[in-house]
């Protein structure tokens, strides 16, 4: 039976987390004299404190030891935390009126907390600065993930740890880089800490403002993608800011256990990692294919690339920044981009979508079947990093990609039903389970999500929580097993 106590428990402690966090935008609306907008945060951050405090005292353990989580009410938590705190974190956009409708901010908050960068906003630069700083925080507490930020932070959660980090671990597998669960998710927002600071003054140096270079940093490790540009990075015209964000987009997509290795100069663990080298051959191939295809659309091969580059990076780790209308671009171009769409970034990382893990799996076990179509005979094994791999992960991996494909239908037929074109519908599917934000036709990378119906939005949300959560941790609510007393 699962206990709901220790899972309101946790998710008032998380809501306070993310109260603190709110005091950053309070600030520089008090400093930039808005007085609604310093309303809007102070009025939420109180209200969390109140209600948040009262629920955290009155679900706490009677006899003073910590809350320990089973492995369902783990996954209960997760998923129930996500949308709590994408309830909690759009009041301010309603109080403030700049999304008024709860709908479009709720959708504007689970797309930042999901970094998927889908956005409703048709005019973005006419926004309060504190608007917009929340609006790009919440991709930064989003991409190393709300739970484990709050698994770092709060390290009385007990062992329940364990069940929320792999609930809400982005990937296939969770490396043990450190002996306890709170000691990883230390060294990952570490780790990620250190990122946002460096890309920050990298970008300050470029001639960006503070606030523009940190609410960039921000999209670009979270691999989210907003922008309080209405152009994205296309605004700045700069080849030194796109190479730099593409660097770090590129970073962002790679497991972070590997930083983690790389400190400890266990560089040959990292040479022979199987994904890495995937991940970083589709990137290298992708660019040359749309390098070449654009040829023909800018002035010479260096521009060709640097577009290229920072396309195929912002599209493979599913960030969605753009510097060009890629939806205007030669078909191959298209392709390659549309194609990349399916991989996503590597386990570990910020990015989302399938992960290249996955797809490095499926194709060394089709690989393996035409072996033994061959040779009945033989025995073949799938290896990944040098090692073989076992049944139950090839299962695993099966059933997720499976249950993706079936989002993505689900989701098409659902928009196409409101009127959608086919390109269109199964971009908005593509784009939203798999986190990346702009996509073809009516939500191409000048576009936005606003024409959807308020039920197409919900249905999106529900979407981008699903596909940023693995898909396995939002359906697994919906089955009647989970649910049973057994």
């Amino acid at each position: 039976m699962i206990r709901f106590v220790p899972v309101l428990h946790i998710i008032s402690l998380l809501l306070l987390l993310i109260a603190f966090f709110m005091v950053v935008p309070l600030c520089i609306a008090f400093f930039q004299d808005d007085s609604h907008i310093v309303f809007a945060f102070g009025i939420t951050i109180i209200c969390a404190v109140v209600v948040c405090g009262i629920l955290w005292w009155l679900t706490r353990p009677s006899d003073g030891a910590n809350h320990h989580l089973r492995t369902r009410e783990g996954f209960l938590m997760v998923s129930a935390s996500w949308i709590s705190a994408s309830a909690f974190g759009a009041i301010p956009f309603v109080l403030s009126g700049t999304i008024p409708s709860f709908t479009d901010a709720f959708f504007e908050t689970m797309s930042g907390f999901t970094t998927t960068g889908a956005s409703i906003l048709t005019e973005i630069q006419s926004l309060p600065k504190s608007i917009l700083f929340w609006r790009s925080l919440t991709h930064w507490l989003g991409g190393m993930g709300i739970v484990v930020l709050t698994v770092a932070i709060l390290p009385f959660l007990g062992v329940g740890g364990v069940q929320l980090v792999r609930a809400e671990s982005p990937g296939p597998t969770l490396d043990k880089i450190a002996p306890k669960i709170t000691q990883v998710a230390k060294i990952l927002w570490f780790i990620y800490f250190g990122f946002t600071v460096l890309e920050t003054l990298l970008l300050m140096l470029g001639g960006l403002s503070l606030f523009d270079a940190l609410t960039h940093t921000f999209g670009t490790l979270a691999t989210g993608g907003f922008s309080p540009k209405n152009q994205s990075v296309g605004t700045y015209k700069s080849g030194y800011v796109d190479w730099v964000i593409t660097v770090f987009m590129v970073m962002a997509g790679t497991n972070f256990g590997l930083y983690y290795k790389m400190i400890q100069g266990k560089f040959k663990d990292i040479l022979r990692n199987t994904e890495l080298k995937a991940y970083l051959a589709i990137y290298v191939i992708a660019v040359l294919i749309i390098t070449i295809s654009l040829l023909n659309t800018y002035d010479g091969f260096g521009r060709s690339l640097r577009f290229a580059g920072f396309q195929a990076a912002s599209i493979l780790t599913t960030t969605g920044y753009a510097t060009a209308n890629f939806d205007i671009w030669p078909v191959a171009a298209k392709s390659a981009l549309f194609i990349l769409m399916f991989v996503g970034g590597c386990s570990g990382s910020t990015g989302g979508g399938p992960k290249v893990i996955r797809i490095v799996a499926l194709f060394k076990l089709a690989l393996n079947e035409m072996r033994y179509m061959a040779r009945p005979q033989g025995v073949f094994l799938v290896r990944i990093d040098g090692n073989p791999v076992k049944k139950n992960f090839l299962y695993s991996v099966s059933g997720f990609m499976l249950l993706y494909i079936m989002c993505l239908l689900l989701v098409t037929i659902v928009v196409s039903l409101f009127g959608s074109d086919l390109i269109t519908g199964f971009s908005t599917a593509l784009v939203t389970v798999g986190n990346i934000g702009p996509g073809f036709g009516r939500i191409g990378p000048t576009m936005n999500y606003a024409f959807y119906h308020p039920f197409v939005k919900w249905v999106l949300s529900a979407a981008m929580l699903a596909g940023r959560l693995e898909v396995y941790t939002v359906l697994i609510l919906l089955t009647p097993s989970f649910w049973s007393k057994k």
